[in-house]
């Protein structure tokens, strides 16, 4: 079942789920990328105080994944869009995906790492693009808050209504 996230009840298997699928990335993306936790408490309450609004899908009473959706006017980012090392390829980032691209009219623009295929494969798969690799910079520069050397390792996708 697909809900939005309480994040007070929801906060720490947020985090949990956050931090156990990003291991996939160690070893991926550049070595000074990479830290343990992935993500830090702090960093996920900044990023719900800039709007990001995360959705879950539970099975019974556990999360086994996670994505964030952020209005950014024009555009609308998908974020931190992770699923349970055990439940991963049985459909449940598609069923997200899918949900959250109904809530939306907006083109919806995706950030990710650069060596992760596996995030860009499930992205082309569910129908997104690559942006041309000359406004990428300037998409995660308008619409994300990064810094320098994670713009020069990430890709943009896109939704086919942004081209």
């Amino acid at each position: 079942m697909i809900s939005k996230a309480d994040i007070i009840s929801d906060f720490s298997e947020i985090h949990e789920i956050i931090n156990e699928a990003a291991k996939a990335y160690q070893g991926v993306i550049p070595s000074d990328r990479w830290k343990e936790p992935y993500m830090s408490g702090f960093e996920l309450q900044e990023q719900i105080r800039q709007g990001v609004e995360f959705w879950k899908f539970t099975d019974e009473s556990q999360i086994l994944g996670v994505m964030g959706i952020q209005d950014k006017v024009e555009v609308t980012l998908i974020r931190h869009a992770y699923v349970r090392t055990r439940s991963q390829n049985q459909g449940i980032g598609g069923s997200l995906l899918k949900h959250l691209r109904q809530m939306t009219v907006n083109p919806i623009l995706i950030g990710t790492w650069a060596a992760a295929h596996w995030a860009i494969d499930f992205y082309r798969k569910h129908g997104f693009e690559m942006v041309n690799p000359q406004i990428k910079s300037p998409l995660l520069q308008k619409y994300w808050n990064i810094p320098d050397r994670q713009i020069e390792t990430s890709v943009v996708l896109a939704s086919n209504d942004w081209f």
